[in-house]
């Protein structure tokens, strides 16, 4: 698996290897994962309609489920797609979709809320602005848009989950010279990164919005949009 590009989690990164990652998450990890999507659903009213950018095989589709009228997620990896159909299987309120995070192939207006979690804005290798846009386009006046970053006190977990996943083949050996200063740099030429409350405000102001950012659970930044 080579490459930092956003194929990186079209095919070596995804379904089975993908849900092995988050197997592997150390406690410190699943609290961070849980406080997320705790954080989305918060956000959610009976009968909301949630658009999930960059949805993986669903893991975060599955969670907010229950709490929603229906959940939409697209992701650009058919493996990870496929994988999620037999993972989704008996929920019936949710679809998947393969497309693009930026152009989502969705109507105008059509969701409630869209989220971009697990520090997507970084993994999808796309232009943010782009992705502040068509969140903010498949929004409903009034609606939410959500994306989370890594907060800066929850390096030394998340390195420390980077390095377990290397040991077991998941990405890269990790390059521990260039890594540092928010940025994992793996050998094989993945690099994740991170957004920052000031990096959020400034693509929320190129957007003509004004963005709340909190950090929850010691572990995410979040940064909300009203469309």
């Amino acid at each position: 698996m080579t490459g930092n590009g956003r194929g990186y989690y079209v095919e070596g990164l995804a379904a089975e290897r993908l849900r092995r990652c988050y197997d592997l998450a150390t406690p410190a990890v699943r609290h961070y994962m849980s406080g997320e999507t705790a954080h989305v659903r918060k956000h959610m009213r009976p009968g909301c309609r949630v658009l999930e950018l960059g949805c993986g095989y669903g893991r975060i589709v599955k969670d907010l489920a229950p709490a929603a009228g229906y959940v939409h997620g697209i992701d650009n990896s058919a493996a990870s797609l496929r994988y999620g159909w037999d993972y989704l299987a008996g929920v019936d309120n949710v679809a998947l979709a393969c497309a693009d995070a930026a152009a989502p192939g969705v109507a105008s207006s059509a969701f409630d809320m869209v989220c971009c979690l697990q520090n997507g804005i970084s993994a999808f290798r796309i232009e943010p602005i782009r992705l502040f846009h068509a969140a903010l386009e498949a929004t409903r006046p009034g609606g939410v848009v959500l994306f989370a970053s890594y907060a800066a006190e929850f390096w030394e977990e998340r390195l420390a989950w980077f390095r377990i996943q290397a040991v077991h083949g998941l990405v890269g050996e990790i390059d521990e010279k260039a890594t540092g200063a928010g940025s994992i740099v793996c050998k094989d030429g993945f690099r994740a990164s991170t957004f920052g409350a000031d990096d959020f405000r400034e693509l929320a102001a190129a957007c003509g919005r004004e963005a709340t950012i909190e950090t929850v659970a010691g572990s995410s930044v979040f940064c909300e949009m009203t469309a």
